[in-house]
């Protein structure tokens, strides 16, 4: 779970370094977890990547800290707070996505990124 002004670790190579949460759409309240998307701005970018620094982008929430259960009663965390950058259709800006994702990022819909990451937990 994340909420609003939570910094995420960038989990692909769109040239973002840090991402911070400032809106979460869709929800009443201001959390959101694995698989959902937020709107982030970008906190420093390297100058040859396909964002730019202060730019406003959508974010897959792709790991999270905070453990989420599953319906089969095992719980999944994480070691830091991770999203990849996507456009408007859902696809990933970058072409690589470092790090394991978790499943519920592939049940949403994402599958994209499920094919470019290395792991899927």
């Amino acid at each position: 779970m994340v909420q609003l002004r939570s910094y995420l670790v960038p989990a692909d190579n769109s040239g973002a370094k840090r991402l911070s949460i400032i809106g979460v759409p869709g929800r009443l309240g201001k959390i959101a977890t694995l698989g959902q998307v937020v709107l982030c701005v970008v906190k420093g970018a390297d100058p040859n990547g396909t964002v730019k620094d202060h730019e406003k982008v959508k974010v897959v929430i792709v790991r999270t800290k905070k453990e989420v259960k599953r319906f089969d009663g095992t719980y999944v965390r994480f070691d830091d707070n991770a999203g990849v950058v996507i456009d408007k259709q859902g696809l990933p800006l970058g072409t690589r996505v470092l790090g394991p994702i978790a499943r519920e990022v592939k049940e949403a819909g994402f599958h994209k990124i499920a094919s470019l990451c290395r792991e899927v937990v």
